[in-house]
């Protein structure tokens, strides 16, 4: 029975992280895209790519300080709803920087 807790713990963490690189990922990917400004006839592979991982990266620390904070646990929808808007922030302050 603790060998299967253990497994149930752990594939959930694993899952969660999943989930917010997509999450974060899909998100930033979307800020950049119709973010205003210049528009290149062949957006740069590079500069989405560096936003989506920011996007990742600002999802999980969403996540993860709202729970070191105490807004939330880990599976609400306050958790889900604070990882995307970080990306969002997140994507946006990266295309406003490089656009």
């Amino acid at each position: 029975m603790v060998i299967i807790e253990l497994m149930t713990a752990l594939m959930g963490v694993a899952m969660g992280f999943l989930a917010f690189l997509v999450i974060g990922g899909l998100s930033a990917a979307f800020a950049w895209a119709f973010y205003p400004g210049s528009r290149i006839a062949k957006p740069q592979l590079k500069k989405l790519l560096m936003a989506m991982l920011i996007g990742s990266i600002a999802a999980l620390a969403g996540s993860y300080v709202g729970q070191f904070v105490g807004f939330f646990q880990s599976g609400q929808m306050l958790e889900w709803l604070s990882a995307i808007f970080a990306s969002c922030v997140a994507g946006c302050l990266y295309a406003a920087l490089v656009k």
